[in-house]
């Protein structure tokens, strides 16, 4: 049966380990990725950064990154394609030897963070184990199921995610008119109203590549439960 998983990897045994840093208020996104060979990995990467010469001279001196190009030019945010050829085994080894998926990918200045689809639970055990092999830190956070029955999964959602999702609807955030204001939810929750819009912009995409994307498009209409 298919499994999702959520997992993190150290930023410094992956690909971008020497740049990450450089992104002091910023992120990696992965938007595409594609494994060419068992050496190569070619990803799309949507970059938000405050400096982004400090990012471009890091990337030169990044042993993880043979080439790098800049699509497009976005303002806050650029999207770069890469080809990536160091440090890059565990998703060499999903791509390749385990018939998997990347479904999400972020990187931040101390880890990865990334959402990944199996073909079953053995899959998942076959990649722990190879990275323990390979000296990899591997973190399984969150572990899904996909099947075919009604359940109550949280669709990938992170504990954060769906706490804002959750009080947002309770709250009548949705409603049309608004009964509260993002800074009323920042407030409820003790965060900043930066934290409660990134928590709602990810967990609606979770919810929407969990239901629409893989339920639908790849897998008719399962829906997912956590595993215990």
């Amino acid at each position: 049966m298919s499994t999702i998983a959520a997992i993190e990897l150290n930023a410094d045994e992956f690909a971008l380990g020497q740049s990450l840093p450089s992104l002091t208020n910023g992120e990696v996104e992965v938007i595409r990725v594609a494994a060419t060979d068992e050496q190569t990995v070619v990803p799309y990467v949507r970059v938000s950064a405050d400096d982004f010469d400090a990012f471009h001279d890091a990337l030169d001196e990044d042993t993880t990154v043979q080439s790098w190009r800049l699509v497009d030019d976005l303002g806050e945010e650029r999207l770069y394609r890469m080809e990536w050829v160091k440090d890059i085994l565990v998703v060499v080894h999903l791509l390749l030897e385990e018939e998997g998926a990347v479904l999400e990918m972020h990187g931040h200045q101390d880890c990865w963070r990334l959402r990944i689809l199996l073909p079953d639970r053995d899959s998942l055990t076959q990649t722990a184990q190879f990275c323990e092999e390979e000296g990899i830190t591997f973190v399984i956070k969150h572990i899904y199921e996909l099947d075919g029955s009604v359940g109550r999964g949280q669709y990938g959602l992170s504990r954060d995610q769906y706490e804002v999702l959750t009080t947002a609807i309770e709250q009548g955030y949705f409603d049309v008119p608004r009964s509260v204001t993002m800074g009323d939810l920042a407030e409820t929750l003790d965060i900043s109203q930066q934290a409660v819009s990134e928590r709602l912009r990810r967990g609606h995409k979770n919810l929407l590549e969990s239901t629409l994307e893989v339920g639908e498009s790849s897998f008719g209409e399962p829906t997912k439960k956590q595993l215990e």
